[in-house]
């Protein structure tokens, strides 16, 4: 089953008639690589907010560990990069890393570990000024994790970089999560949830529409492309079929999308019963895309 380490529920968020969130649960259990994906403004960084006392629920609740720990004791338990990183830019990368840990009252022990985790010791004695964009989020990426944190929060970690950081950073992100770290991503971007996350929770206007496996998004009964020499015929058949949800024109053929198990075989025996001459038979599985803008339009 897994450990719950966060439980979210049925919290909100107004700002005057403005639902930023809106009834939102959530459970987060450990282990995984959890993706909060939605398009700006959708509510992702103000339920972050939320969770890490930063912002103030107007409705709902929320319990880290089982409510085994109180709001601040869970809290020495979370690492979080919500904002740009913000560092003592002519200090160097350890005595910044020093400063954090005076702050989160831990010890220096694992500055050289993290430091070595983000591919930044051989820079360790360099001032923050001289980081390029992707060395400046890393090192934000050692801060959060230098008091050995049991789940990481990363509001857009990737925004900004250019295409070698954003790898980089989803590598060191999987990295951190194979060393028994559970890792909660807010992002916009459908291409660093789908390459980096296990699970996928998709907001829209504060709202959730999906939550469970990334690449069960796409488990649906996929759908058909049909053409034939008799459209009006085609059409008129198609609708009295119950499995089938909707039709849509898409010259030169329908688009027919199901609500049910319908095999290529049991649909072309049907056609062929009618005597529907076919000129074009597909059936094809919605990619994450397509299935992603389904949920949120």
């Amino acid at each position: 089953m897994g450990e719950i380490l966060l439980k979210i529920e049925n919290i909100s968020k107004y700002y005057g008639s403005i639902k930023a969130v809106d009834k939102l649960s959530i459970t987060i259990k450990k282990g995984n690589i959890y993706g909060l994906l939605g398009p700006n403004g959708s509510g992702k960084s103000t339920t972050l907010g939320m969770i890490l006392n930063v912002v103030n629920p107007s409705e709902g609740s929320f319990e880290w560990f089982e409510g085994k720990l109180n709001n601040h004791q869970a809290l020495k338990k979370i690492g979080a990069i919500i904002e740009r990183p913000n560092f003592y830019p002519y200090m160097t990368a350890i005595q910044n890393l020093k400063l954090i840990c005076q702050i989160k009252k831990c010890s220096y022990d694992s500055i050289t570990e993290k430091l070595e985790l983000v591919r930044l010791w051989d820079r360790r004695n360099s001032s923050f000024s001289s980081y390029s964009l992707g060395m400046k989020q890393r090192l934000a990426i050692a801060a959060a994790l230098v008091n050995n944190p049991e789940i990481l929060i990363l509001d857009e970690p990737t925004n900004g970089l250019d295409p070698e950081g954003i790898e980089q950073i989803r590598k060191l992100i999987k990295l951190t999560a194979s060393k028994g770290t559970t890792i909660i991503l807010a992002s916009h971007l459908l291409d660093e949830i789908e390459k980096t996350c296990n699970k996928v929770i998709v907001l829209k206007n504060g709202k959730k529409f999906y939550e469970g496996p990334t690449d069960q998004i796409t488990q649906t009964h996929g759908y058909f492309e049909i053409g034939a020499t008799d459209l009006k015929k085609l059409k008129l058949f198609l609708e009295s079929i119950p499995q089938i949800q909707q039709l849509k024109w898409n010259d030169p053929f329908y688009h027919v999308s199901l609500n049910e198990a319908l095999s290529e075989d049991k649909l072309s025996q049907l056609l062929v019963n009618e005597t529907i001459f076919i000129t074009h038979f597909v059936k094809k599985q919605p990619s994450l895309e397509q299935e992603y803008l389904t949920l949120i339009q």
